[in-house]
């Protein structure tokens, strides 16, 4: 629940875990929360990019995530009060929805596809 790059770091690091072998490089926003990047690239084995300051085109798919999420958790809503088994709700419903470009396939099916893991048995998202 940190913003702090230590909280931050341990966070990536713990959800990247199970799939540390299928992640070769992370873009990170430029907050300062993400400046503990080394601590994930040593426990991930992957490197650490960053995305220039008011770029947002450069982030099309970070982009495309923040304005579905907004569906659920619109810009205006504080989100202290928001508990953990709606976003996880709102996770669930986000990668299981087909999307044009995986082939009108969910991030679900694809994430399984290429890696044989089904992503809601990680943890992350289970209800």
């Amino acid at each position: 629940n940190s913003k702090h790059k230590d909280g931050v770091s341990a966070a990536i690091s713990t959800l990247l875990r199970p799939v540390k072998g299928f992640v070769y490089s992370i873009t990170y926003d430029n907050g300062k929360e993400f400046s503990g990047h080394e601590q994930v690239n040593k426990t991930t084995n992957c490197k650490s990019y960053f995305a220039k300051p008011y770029h947002s085109w450069e982030r099309g798919q970070n982009e495309n995530a923040d304005g579905l999420l907004r569906q659920y958790f619109p810009k205006t809503m504080s989100l202290v009060n928001v508990a953990c088994n709606e976003v996880k709700i709102a996770v669930n419903k986000l990668n299981s929805r087909p999307r044009k470009c995986l082939g009108f396939k969910t991030p679900y099916q694809v994430f399984f596809e290429r890696t044989g893991i089904d992503a809601r048995q990680l943890g992350v998202v289970r209800l």
